[in-house]
C-alpha cells in the first residue's frame, strides 16, 4: 500500500451532523445522537442523504463481507457456515466458538496462530454465563476469531507468511484493499487498525452502500455472491440469535445486513436498493432505532423491522420512555 494510505486522514471540513435519533424520557428530549445517513434506489442512485455520507468513515467490521471475498479470490475453499462465519462479528455463543476451533482443525491451524486480542464474548448474556463459568477472556472468544481463522487459512494455501497475516502489506491484506475499492466504486481514504488488529480501510457512506449493492447483485459464483450468500442463508452465524443482524436476515427474504463498531450499519436488498449510516458519538442504542427508520424509507414492509426498532429506557424498572429515529 502506498504511504499516503497511512498518513493522517485530512481534517473534516463539514458541519454539525444532523440528529438521527432522540433521546425521550417521561415524554421530554433528554438528549440527541447525531450521525450521517445514505439511502440508494435499486438503481444505485441517491435516494435520500443526511449530514455527510460523502466523508470517510471506518466502516469498521462492516468491511468484513469485502475482506471474506477477498479470501475467496485468492483461492480459500469456504462454503455455507464457514464461510459465513469468516464474515462474522460472532456472538460467542457456543456454536459460534466450536466451529472456529473446528476450522483452525480443519486447516491444520492451532489456537495460538490467531492473532486476535483476548476477549469475552460480544453478546452480553453469553459474556455473563462464560465468565460464571469461571472461563477467562480468549483469542477463539473474540468476536473476529472466525475472520482471522479464515484469514491463516487463506495465507498457509498460498504460502504466504502467517505471523505477518495482519501487516496491510501482506498479499491478502493487498487483494483484501482491491475488493473493498472495486466494490465501493472509490478509493480507500485512509487505511487504520480495526479493533481485532486487521488493517481497515475506510470508505464513504454512499461507496459502503454501494459495496453491499453490488454484492447482492453480483453474478451468482461470483467471490462477491458466495459471500452474500452464505451470509443470508446463515445469519445467526454472521452475528447471534439475540442480534439485529441476524433477526433481518432471517426474515426479510434476500437482504444482506452487517454492522460495525462505532454504529456503523450497511444494509441491501435484493433489488439493489441499500443503506449505510454511522451514529457519530458510537452510541449502539441509537442503531435499532435509525436502522429501522432507514427500512421504512425504503419500504421495507416487515414486523422485524419495529422489532429492531424497538429501544425502551427504564426508569423503576419501568418504561418511562424510548430512543426515537427524529428523520
Amino acid at each position: 500500500m502506498t504511504s499516503s494510505l497511512l498518513a493522517p486522514p485530512p481534517a473534516a471540513t463539514h458541519g454539525i451532523p444532523p440528529v438521527l435519533a432522540e433521546v425521550v424520557r417521561s415524554g421530554f428530549v433528554e438528549g440527541h445522537h447525531r450521525g450521517s445517513l445514505v439511502l440508494l434506489a435499486a438503481d444505485g442512485s441517491v435516494e435520500l442523504a443526511l449530514g455527510d455520507p460523502a466523508a470517510p468513515v471506518y466502516p469498521r467490521s462492516a468491511n468484513k463481507p469485502m475482506q471474506a471475498a477477498a479470501m475467496l479470490r485468492a483461492g480459500l475453499e469456504l462454503s455455507g457456515e464457514r464461510l459465513a462465519l469468516a464474515a462474522a462479528s460472532h456472538s460467542g455463543e457456543g456454536f459460534h466458538l466450536e466451529l472456529v476451533r473446528t476450522m483452525l482443525t480443519e486447516f491444520g491451524l492451532r489456537e495460538s496462530d490467531l492473532q486476535t486480542p483476548p476477549d469475552l464474548p460480544l453478546d452480553p448474556v453469553e459474556a455473563e454465563s462464560y465468565l460464571a463459568a469461571g472461563q477467562v477472556r480468549d483469542r477463539v472468544t473474540m468476536n473476529c476469531s472466525g475472520k482471522h481463522a479464515a484469514m491463516i487459512a487463506t495465507s498457509a494455501a498460498n504460502g504466504w507468511p502467517l505471523d505477518s497475516y495482519l501487516d496491510p502489506a501482506h498479499p491478502l491484506q493487498r487483494m483484501v484493499l482491491d475488493v473493498v475499492q472495486e466494490a465501493s466504486g472509490e478509493s480507500v481514504a485512509h487505511v487504520g487498525t480495526d479493533g481485532c488488529g486487521a488493517p481497515l480501510m475506510a470508505l464513504t457512506l454512499t461507496g459502503l452502500a454501494r459495496a453491499y449493492r453490488a454484492f447482492v447483485l453480483a453474478a451468482p459464483g461470483t467471490p462477491e455472491r458466495r459471500v452474500a450468500d452464505a451470509m443470508r442463508a446463515h445469519p445467526e452465524y454472521v452475528a447471534g440469535t439475540r442480534r439485529p443482524d441476524t433477526w433481518l436476515m432471517r426474515e426479510v427474504p434476500g437482504v444482506l445486513s452487517k454492522m460495525g463498531a462505532e454504529s456503523v450499519q450497511a444494509v441491501a436488498l435484493p433489488d439493489g436498493r441499500a443503506l449505510a449510516f454511522k451514529i457519530d458519538d458510537g452510541a449502539p442504542r441509537a442503531m435499532g432505532p435509525v436502522l429501522a427508520r432507514a427500512l421504512e424509507l425504503l419500504g421495507v414492509d416487515s414486523p422485524v423491522v419495529a422489532r429492531i426498532g424497538e429501544m425502551p429506557l427504564l426508569g423503576g424498572a419501568e418504561r418511562v420512555g424510548s430512543i426515537r429515529a427524529a428523520f
